[in-house]
Order: structure tokens, then C-alpha cells, then sequence
């Protein structure tokens, strides 16, 4: 998912593409997997996080087919400009991570379940990319909704931490921090590889386990 200009750094709010007040285009709907609405508020208890993890064509799919997760989505988050589209994000100058919004019964499944999930699918120690993609919206990154999922993220990371010492990789360098703003992403990229199912989206696993 290589588009137009890669950056390594994180722009300044001063220097971030100022975007624009409404969305421009369609999120589309429902699920095409689990038949559920794509643009959606989290039903009451239910629970909801955002997790980056490199190109999130691929990564859509390693959650959606997790027993107990009730919807998915692509989007951004973490940056500074407002309502921002694909070929922006890809410039780097929105601050922005590509990222899988996801919502679950918790009933059904815990947040640990899920955290496991995503340090296991990725190499959350290559900074500002994964493999051969290489930007800032690239990064590894977890966005909270509660108090109680920050607390638990930022113990994940120090309990992976040690398994990656242990196997030889280096610092985490993935960002924790609550959730601020969502952006969906454009419609074609919605469950892409159920699309494309010979979309490219390589996933960069260490194979290195939490537990």
C-alpha cells in the first residue's frame, strides 16, 4: 500500500494538512462478512478499541474473524487533520495511523484476547513502518476507550516486551493512548480483501507468542 510520499516522522500540528469540516465520501455498509453496520455507535454492552498495525487491509481481516467481535472497520486516527482521506494520510502529513476500528460482545471476548492478537500479528518494533511499507501511518499503535483498557495495553507492552528481549528484537515502540478522534476510511477499502481477495497486505508476525 505504497501511495505517493512516505514520512518517518510525525508532522507538528502547525505543519499537519488542515483537512476539512465533513467527510467527502461513503462509508458503505453492512459488513460484508459479519453482516453488521459498518458506520455504527457501539451497542450498549458492548466494547470498542482502535488498533494500528501497519496496512489495515490485511488487519481488518485478523479481527473480523475473531469469535465475539461484532464489527469491524478501517480508518484513521491518531493524528491532527480532520476528516482526511486516503491519498492524504499517505502523504504523511496528517499525522494519522491506518487503523482497524473494532467492537465486541465482552461477553464473549476479553480485551486481553484481542491484545494478544495484535502483538502476535505484527513487528511492533520497526518504528515508523511495517516490512516494505514505510510512513508514519504505518506505525503500531492502540487507542483506548476506557481507563481500564489503557491501564491493561500498557501492561501488555511491558509483558511482550519481555518475550522480544528475550527472542532477540529490540524496544517496542508502540504508542498506547486514548482514543480522540475516528476517521472511517473510504468505502473501497471496507473488508478490501474480501473485495480483492488477492489484494496485497502482508502480515509482518515475529512469531514470537505473548503468553
Amino acid at each position: 500500500m505504497m501511495f505517493g510520499r512516505s514520512k518517518s516522522e510525525l508532522p507538528t500540528p502547525d505543519a499537519a494538512l488542515p483537512g476539512r469540516e465533513g467527510r467527502q465520501f461513503q462509508v458503505g455498509g453492512p459488513h460484508l462478512v459479519l453482516g453488521t453496520p459498518v458506520e455504527t455507535q457501539v451497542p450498549e454492552g458492548f466494547e470498542s478499541a482502535v488498533f494500528g498495525l501497519g496496512c489495515f487491509w490485511g488487519e481488518e481481516k485478523t479481527f473480523w474473524e475473531i469469535p465475539g467481535v461484532w464489527s469491524t472497520s478501517v480508518g484513521y486516527a491518531g493524528g491532527q487533520t480532520p476528516n482526511p482521506t486516503y491519498e492524504e494520510v499517505c502523504t504523511g502529513r496528517t499525522g494519522h495511523a491506518e487503523v482497524v476500528r473494532v467492537i465486541w460482545d465482552p461477553a464473549k471476548l476479553s480485551f486481553a484476547q484481542l491484545l494478544q492478537v495484535f502483538w502476535e500479528n505484527h513487528d511492533p518494533t520497526q518504528g515508523m513502518r511495517q516490512g516494505n511499507d514505510r510512513g508514519t501511518q504505518y506505525r503500531s499503535i492502540i487507542l483506548t476507550t476506557m481507563p481500564e483498557q489503557q491501564r491493561e495495553a500498557e501492561e501488555s507492552r511491558e509483558r511482550y516486551q519481555e518475550r522480544m528481549t528475550e527472542a532477540g528484537y529490540g524496544e517496542i515502540t508502540t504508542s498506547i493512548q486514548p482514543l480522540e478522534r475516528y476517521y472511517y476510511a473510504e468505502e473501497y477499502h471496507q473488508q478490501y480483501l474480501v473485495k480483492n481477495p488477492f489484494g496485497y497486505c502482508p502480515l509482518h508476525a515475529t512469531g514470537v507468542a505473548y503468553a
